[in-house]
């Protein structure tokens, strides 16, 4: 006993040299956060075990222990407060264990009752370390420890609060499911099952990160999807570095092909039918938990114009759509290089009146036309950013002041010319067609701009062709992102700039995107993936 209350005073003194050092210094463990010296198995003393696990903890506040005697052997019980359910533990566990009675009852007797005899959760998981134990405490299960054993039961108790299932937020339509992922990755769970009731569907849990040990779910149908693919994911996630991972954005990184591409290779989506759709097309879907966005490898960039509405639309209008959102996308990167390129290298291809209105307006500006451009589409933004991140009634007077009174001021005091107004505000439309594609259009609309001022149209074409190649060798898991348009293929078109009618998508749909996906596969994954 004497060691162990070295221990549990040595634990103190690190404490206190840590608030006299520094709150992060990293060459002091950060009690059981390392995760090094929590790598031990449990004790059979018990007391032993709390004193441990109360040192390990540094005491904190919201870890509640409580001992009592099960036929008479000493039973430690361990919870997270406000993580599990207490009506639940109170009639389940605390019930049972009061009123049991074992005859010659020892440590061994009573964990052998509690794992074989009795039902106390669904998720019901023996354990042997401190790390374990950690683990399972701070995913919300209750942790009996019993005297005399030297492992421990964690029993699912849990009962923390969570937002309910709403509408998505990021991918309204008009048609279809009103369902969104929400922030616990079981509740997505479910909701996928709901949809594809297969004995194929499969999920693999598994946690990441050194401190947050963030529950992460693969998520894939085993007779649809590549079993190379599947393996490719798994080893790329095992490369992850990161002490925490709070939502998908940490994950990103080291699933995408190229990261020196403004277009992401991975895909996201906050609806349960969509990712149904794409695991049903060989796909693998990721959940994380605590983030009610999956992540969707591999993707394809065409897939960023497609919407659950548009397989609810006839074909004809459903096609039409599409291919308003590709021109949408083009306006919303191209309008103000353009604009900007014309307007100061080529004027003559502007009708007179319409050249001569806008010689008029920028008459009276102090800016060039690049200069002009760059200023209020920096100004748009930083309104834009501004009405995202105030409160929602604020946010929304301040769109409003930004919209009315600055833009028009602005035209009066000469500072802008009203013809670029009108451009701003078509951009501005144009990239909140797609929203997926927003972050890359945002930053470069901007560098078109320079472009556009600097070289014409010369510039610009020159641009979009660098663009187009980055695009074209852009590639996820070796598959090219921007398939079937490159490398051509035909046959592959009918889901793509427009859409086929479901009776051809009915029966070929799934035959395509696997001959598409898989066919490709083979023939990249035969060599190693690039880190």
């Amino acid at each position: 006993m004497n060691n162990i209350w070295k221990e549990l005073f040595s634990s103190q003194n690190n404490k206190k040299a840590q608030e006299q050092g520094g709150l992060f210094d990293s060459s002091i463990p950060q009690g059981v956060g390392s995760r090094k010296d929590a790598q031990v198995r449990l004790q059979k003393d018990l007391m032993e075990n709390m004193v441990k696990i109360r040192a390990f903890s540094q005491n904190t506040s919201d870890l509640l222990d409580r001992q009592i005697e099960v036929s008479g052997v000493k039973v430690g019980i361990l919870m997270c407060e406000g993580m599990i359910n207490l009506q639940m533990f109170t009639q389940i566990m605390v019930r049972p264990l009061s009123e049991v009675s074992i005859p010659n009852a020892d440590g061994e007797a009573v964990a052998h009752w509690v794992s074989k005899n009795t039902v106390f959760s669904g998720d019901q998981k023996e354990f042997f370390t401190y790390d374990e134990l950690f683990t399972f405490l701070m995913a919300g299960f209750v942790v009996l420890l019993i005297d005399g054993v030297d492992r421990g039961i964690a029993c699912g108790m849990q009962g923390f609060n969570f937002r309910s299932v709403s509408e998505p937020s990021t991918e309204m339509n008009i048609t279809g499911s009103r369902e969104g992922f929400v922030e616990p990755v079981r509740i997505n769970q479910t909701m996928i099952r709901r949809r594809i009731r297969s004995p194929s569907l499969k999920f693999e849990m598994y946690p990441v990160g050194q401190k947050s040990r963030t529950d992460i779910c693969l998520v894939y149908l085993t007779d649809t999807a590549d079993p190379k693919l599947v393996q490719a994911v798994r080893e790329k996630l095992s490369n992850l570095s990161s002490d925490i991972v709070l939502s998908q954005g940490y994950l990103s990184p080291y699933l995408e092909g190229n990261p020196k591409s403004p277009f992401s290779s991975v895909g996201t989506t906050e609806r349960p039918d969509t990712l149904c759709a794409k695991i049903n097309e060989g796909r693998i879907g990721i959940l994380v938990d605590g983030t009610p966005f999956a992540l969707i490898v591999p993707y394809l960039f065409s897939e960023h114009f497609q919407s659950m509405d548009d397989y609810s639309y006839r074909p004809y209008y459903g096609s039409f759509i599409r291919l308003l959102k590709y021109f949408a996308f083009f306006l919303s990167v191209f309008l103000p290089g353009l604009y900007v390129a014309i307007t100061v290298f080529s004027p003559q291809m502007l009708p007179d009146s319409l050249l001569f209105n806008i010689a008029a307006s920028e008459q009276q500006t102090p800016f060039s036309m690049m200069t002009e451009a760059f200023i209020i589409h920096l100004i748009y933004e930083i309104m834009r950013e501004a009405g995202l991140r105030l409160p929602r009634p604020v946010g929304h007077a301040v769109s409003i002041i930004g919209a009315l009174v600055i833009g028009d001021a602005a035209v009066q005091a000469g500072i802008i010319g009203s013809s670029m107004v009108m451009v701003v505000a078509l951009t501005a439309l144009s990239s909140f067609v797609v929203p997926s594609l927003y972050e890359p259009a945002a930053v470069l609309k901007f560098v078109f701009i320079i472009v556009g001022g600097t070289w014409g149209l010369f510039g610009i074409s020159v641009g979009f062709v660098l663009l187009l190649c980055n695009l074209c060798a852009l590639e996820s898991f070796g598959i090219p992102i921007m398939a079937p348009t490159s490398p051509w293929s035909a046959a592959d078109l009918r889901d793509n700039f427009w859409r086929s009618s479901w009776k051809k998508l009915g029966k070929l749909r799934l035959h395509v995107r696997n001959r598409l996906l898989i066919k490709k596969m083979e023939i990249n994954l035969e060599y190693p993936i690039p880190n």
